[in-house]
């Protein structure tokens, strides 16, 4: 295949705004976009490779993976090598326990799947990974492994019907992408039937060639078409944000930017000129490295304090990832990809004992929680109490009817929300004792109480008290259901939300002696949040964690006297900070006198 440099310079034009994009630069927000123009330009090429050796007779499938591994492992391989020991040292154990699990997927170029798995409502902080970018490499190598393949079973096809069937494909992949996007939006993002058609679109402008007739094109035409395409991609980079659904036929914009820039841009246009000069070259020549270390460096930036780095950092960063890149690319991509260097045998031995490593490293960081010994003692890196299953131990309060409704003299308090209303009775069944008082807890009981039939209207029959506890999420009928509630002789509250500040892995790194009494400044977001709850509320209905908590003006403690954390994730509680939190929200307050005081309770 004849070297065309502007396909270096497209590489430059898709990697600058996937890192200023991370970096959190708003006017880059679209800049996600870059990996769908890399998906197109990696379809483009490899599809051309294959066409041109299979149209030769000197296709071979071993040596099409050592091609791969030659340009992929030696980089990926000293990134990886390079974040062990900075989240080893900077990161809380369920932070370790997700980095752990990326080792694994990553060796096994599965990273989009597992993402695609564990993404949800507890999962981590996506700007807090720092292997979080190798899902699209997931993606491109599961299709390395599928598409030769393909090809092999296509050989004697006319290039008419090659491109008929990676057209199929493509609109196959491109609709399941578009219903999937708003059906199962995780699944589609990371998955590669729903990322095949952006490959495949590369795939169809390596075949155009070969069809006869060839398209003919004026050179005005290309002109105007590569003109066109550059200022798609750079439309979507500005113009998009995160309520663009990915990938969806909205991304058809950059894809098929790039493909018009890919067929068109040929020498003598504007654009091939532009994307040919010295500059875009030399980044596109790079781009794999710097996609590989920005990630790292901006994520290992934010784990290593306790807030946002300032812009001016994550510029900084931006260009040591070029550094980074221009150094991994000279001293490590370049002389592995030399055959006359390193022999195939060195290339598979060393794929073979660099992915088993990091398996058996990050398979052990799992299989340890983490390795909490790290930061606490083996007493308390043990204890139950500090992970997500606190939490979801009030499921097993998910009842239809309170156990003892017609028992005389006990208080049955009726719980609805999310997390939130799991911690709250967390902190209830820390703080008070449990003699008089039952809790049940319900996900699914209607925020208004005008709506609620069933086994609800059992539920709210029977309660003395109802507390509805979602951090402000889907809040509505306040006024209507306080009037209810007190018609009805009940207590009604709602308990306001919490954050505990931007990051927690700070923590880690000081001496047992100082991590008593640390805390956290509270995130806009959640501050703002608490503000409008409280203007929708009544204060005698209002249950505040900020106002009895707080250390300072809009700060929260993360860890108590004795230095245990009181949240494992910035929003939840551990078992440390029920007992923490608990006593000091809900003493003497309204709604302890309505749990019936005087209320045998632990000591104050």
């Amino acid at each position: 295949m004849q070297y065309r440099p502007e396909i270096d310079g497209l590489r430059s034009v898709a990697v600058l705004p996937v890192i200023l994009s991370h970096a959190g630069f708003k006017i880059f927000h679209g800049g996600f976009v870059g990996v769908d123009v890399f998906f197109v330009i990696s379809g483009f090429l490899i599809t051309s490779i294959l066409l041109a050796e299979t149209s030769q007779g000197r296709f071979s499938l071993l040596t099409f993976y050592e091609r791969r591994a030659r340009r992929i492992l030696p980089a990926l391989f000293v990134v990886m090598a390079a974040c062990l020991p900075v989240a080893y040292w900077g990161m809380l154990p369920n932070e370790f326990k997700n980095f752990g699990q990326s080792l694994v997927a990553t060796s096994l170029f599965a990273n989009n799947v597992l993402l695609m798995a564990t993404s949800g409502y507890w999962s981590l902080a996506s700007e807090f990974k720092p292997l979080l970018h190798t899902w699209s490499l997931g993606v491109e190598e599961q299709f390395y492994i599928l598409f030769p393949l393909l090809l092999m079973l296509c050989r004697r096809w006319r290039p008419a019907a090659l491109m008929a069937l990676f057209a199929l494909l493509a609109l196959l992949s491109l609709a399941a992408a578009e219903w999937g996007s708003r059906a199962w939006p995780n699944a589609a993002f990371y998955l590669l039937p729903t990322r095949a058609w952006e490959l495949l679109m590369g795939s169809m402008a390596a075949a155009l060639p070969l069809l006869r007739p060839q398209p003919v094109l004026s050179a005005g035409l290309r002109q105007s078409l590569s003109l066109a395409g550059l200022a798609m991609i750079v439309v979507s980079v500005l113009t998009f944000d995160e309520s663009v659904p990915s990938p969806s036929l909205l991304i058809l914009l950059p894809t098929l930017g790039a493909v018009l820039i890919i067929v068109c841009a040929t020498p003598g246009t504007w654009v091939q000129r532009l994307l040919s000069s010295k500059v875009p070259v030399t980044i596109g020549l790079i781009s794999y490295s710097a996609y590989l270390w920005h990630q790292p460096l901006f994520a290992f930036a934010r784990i290593l304090e306790a807030e946002a780095p300032t812009p001016s950092l994550m510029l900084a960063l931006s260009v040591l990832s070029l550094l980074l890149a221009y150094l991994s690319w000279r001293f490590i991509e370049a002389p592995f990809r030399a055959k006359g260097r390193v022999s195939r045998a060195m290339v598979f031995g060393g794929a073979l004992v660099g992915s088993l490593c990091f398996v058996a490293v990050g398979g052990y960081v799992q299989l340890r929680q983490g390795m909490p010994e790290r930061m606490f003692d083996a007493s308390v890196a043990q204890q139950p109490g500090m992970y997500i299953g606190y939490n979801q131990r009030i499921f097993q309060r998910k009842l239809d009817a309170f156990p003892r409704s017609d028992v005389p003299g006990v208080r049955k308090v009726l719980v609805q929300g999310n997390s939130y209303a799991r911690d709250f009775v967390n902190m209830n069944l820390e703080a008070f004792e449990q003699a008089k008082l039952e809790f049940v807890y319900r996900d699914d009981f209607p925020e208004c109480l005008g709506e609620v039939t069933g086994v609800h209207a059992t539920l709210l029959r029977q309660a003395d008290v109802i507390v509805y506890a979602s951090g402000g999420a889907r809040i509505r009928c306040v006024t209507e259901n306080i009037a209810a509630a007190h018609k009805a002789g009940k207590a009604i509250f709602y308990m306001g939300g919490k954050h505990f500040g931007y990051n927690l892995n700070w923590v880690v790194r000081l001496p047992a002696a100082e991590r008593a009494n640390q805390s956290n400044a509270v995130v806009k977001v959640a501050r703002d949040e608490e503000l409008a709850l409280k203007g929708k509320v009544p204060p005698s209905h209002f249950v505040s964690i900020y106002d009895r908590v707080m250390v300072g003006e809009w700060r929260m403690p993360i860890t108590d006297a004795q230095g245990h954390l009181l949240t494992p994730d910035r929003v939840h509680l551990t078992q440390h900070g029920a007992v923490h939190i608990g006593p000091r929200v809900l003493y003497d307050t309204a709604y302890e006198q309505a749990l019936g005081r005087p209320l045998q309770s632990l000591p104050r």
